[in-house]
């Protein structure tokens, strides 16, 4: 337990401390972010393989003080330096990507080029070898017993995070905060793409009994197909219809309690930024008109944490880079500092 006696939470953020300008360290935090600077199959925007040192950067402005949660910090949060490896990987076969998904966006065919067919084979094996070291990576913190939220980077990131996740706890459910399904085969060709991580994790994981998603408001044909034969291991609540709900008179505290309802008694958060209204994440890799509010979303949280269920872990993904003001960073940091609150209050 990371001794806080004599530490001050109302000055600035020091940057030679931790994230959110805590004086913490990896051994004695109760909570490790542990950061995959991974983009490399992003299909339109990049940028989000930047985000966990953007978002670092971010997190010395935001106030300890959570009137909602006034001590959790005080249980302690690491946040690991971002692994440059890991990144140069991404920034080499995402340029291999952006080529292949020109060439087969012009109709032209993957098996009649030996460079293509190269280049996919290798991104497919990159995304794979990222899956086993963020298995790896958070399956060692669990062992020790130590909470554990993921900032990435893409929404492929966190595969192998529930894997390790699912062995740790077992049976769980995951909510999912989004403007998109994420429920593609292989998306573009490559097995572990960003919009393929609820297809991948439904496939892969019998642990996972329920994906509950909020806000999708843009989707393939197919992925509604899936979603309606899945015998509702998935549930959706469209960006629409939840529009449409209120607009009739219903309430948000009567559509959020319905949709904590939904979900299995331990519950892992993915929190895609793009879930958001784009006002919030104009940098966002793949924006989509409409969104949530963030009070909004942290309204649904609440609700989850008031309804007894165990949160188990949690991810941050496709926080954009751009602008001068570093607004999407900003926004991050302060998401990522709800979710670790809510992450430690749950486990206490």
């Amino acid at each position: 337990m990371v001794d806080f006696s004599n530490y001050d939470p109302n000055i600035v953020g020091n940057p030679n401390n931790n994230i959110f300008g805590l004086p913490t360290n990896e051994e004695d935090a109760r909570l490790i972010i542990v950061p995959v600077p991974w983009e490399v199959t992003v299909s339109y925007g990049a940028g989000t393989g930047r985000a966990p040192d953007a978002i670092f950067k971010a997190s010395l402005q935001v106030d300890l003080f959570d009137p909602e949660f006034p001590d959790a910090w005080k249980e302690g949060y690491y946040m690991r330096t971002s692994d440059k490896k890991i990144l140069l990987k991404s920034d080499f076969l995402r340029k291999e990507a952006e080529l292949y998904i020109d060439y087969i966006s012009k109709g032209d065919l993957v098996e009649a080029n030996q460079f293509m067919t190269k280049t996919l084979r290798e991104v497919n094996e990159g995304s794979n070898f990222l899956n086993g070291w963020v298995y790896d990576q958070t399956k060692a913190l669990l062992e020790k017993n130590k909470l554990v939220g993921l900032l990435g980077g893409d929404h492929s990131t966190p595969l192998g995070f529930f894997k390790a996740i699912a062995e740790k706890h077992g049976a769980f459910g995951i909510l999912q905060i989004d403007a998109h399904f994420d429920l593609r085969i292989a998306y573009e060709g490559f097995v572990y793409s960003h919009a393929s991580i609820m297809y991948n994790a439904l496939k892969e994981i019998p642990e996972l009994e329920r994906l509950v998603q909020v806000g999708i408001r843009d989707y393939g044909s197919d992925e509604w197909e899936y979603v309606k034969n899945s015998n509702f291991r998935v549930v959706t609540y469209f960006d629409k219809e939840i529009r449409t709900r209120q607009f009739e008179g219903e309430t948000w505290k009567l559509i959020a309690e319905e949709i904590v309802s939904k979900l299995p008694d331990k519950v892992y958060i993915s929190f895609d930024i793009d879930g958001l209204d784009r006002k919030l994440c104009p940098f966002t890799g793949t924006p989509v008109p409409g969104g949530l509010e963030l009070e909004q979303v942290f309204y649904l949280f609440t609700k989850l944490l008031q309804s007894g269920k165990t949160i188990v872990g949690f991810d941050l993904n496709e926080v954009g880079i751009g602008g001068d003001t570093d607004w999407d960073a900003n926004v991050g940091a302060r998401a990522l500092f709800k979710l670790c609150n809510l992450l430690v209050t749950s486990n206490s």
